[in-house]
């Protein structure tokens, strides 16, 4: 039987309060996300456009790139500050689908603890085919470590993507 499901879920917990890792710095402005997405780097030529607000519930990108990112587009669906920031990935290429993400930021301390989930289905016989033959469950899993690695290095070195 093939997988149907893919859920996945990362951790990690870093030095800066939780206002810190929500507003100044990343997982509710899209326009942050270069710095540490594990996906940016993938492709540096990839057309990115943005609409709605800059930061928070509604705000959207869309990308086309190469074969490696594809094309799609992401939609901030909540956003509580300092607690949880959900999203809405539909993609387009190389597969379409639809997924769902979120963030849950929890304080510990004088650190933050972030969770990184992605839920979705596998609904066609190669998305299935992909997860069974390609492990496709572990090469998600290991994008959101290597996206929660690369956001506790630039949270902890306080520098945003803005500032780049």
């Amino acid at each position: 039987m093939l997988p149907k499901l893919l859920p996945k879920v990362g951790l990690m917990v870093c030095k800066p309060c939780v206002s810190f890792m929500f507003s100044d710095l990343q997982v509710n402005d899209f326009h942050q996300w270069d710095a540490w997405s594990p996906w940016a780097k993938l492709d540096p030529d990839a057309k990115i456009t943005f609409e709605g607000p800059d930061s928070g519930q509604g705000t959207v990108m869309t990308w086309v790139g190469n074969d490696k990112v594809g094309e799609g587009k992401m939609t901030l669906t909540e956003s509580q500050p300092n607690d949880l920031v959900k999203l809405k990935v539909d993609f387009v290429t190389p597969f379409e689908g639809t997924v769902t993400q979120e963030f849950a930021l929890k304080p510990q301390g004088d650190q933050t603890a972030v969770t990184w989930s992605m839920q979705g289905h596998n609904n066609s016989f190669i998305q299935k085919a992909f997860c069974l033959v390609m492990n496709g469950k572990k090469m998600i899993g290991d994008d959101l470590e290597k996206g929660l690695a690369q956001l506790k290095t630039v949270a902890e070195s306080g520098k945003a993507a803005a500032a780049n």
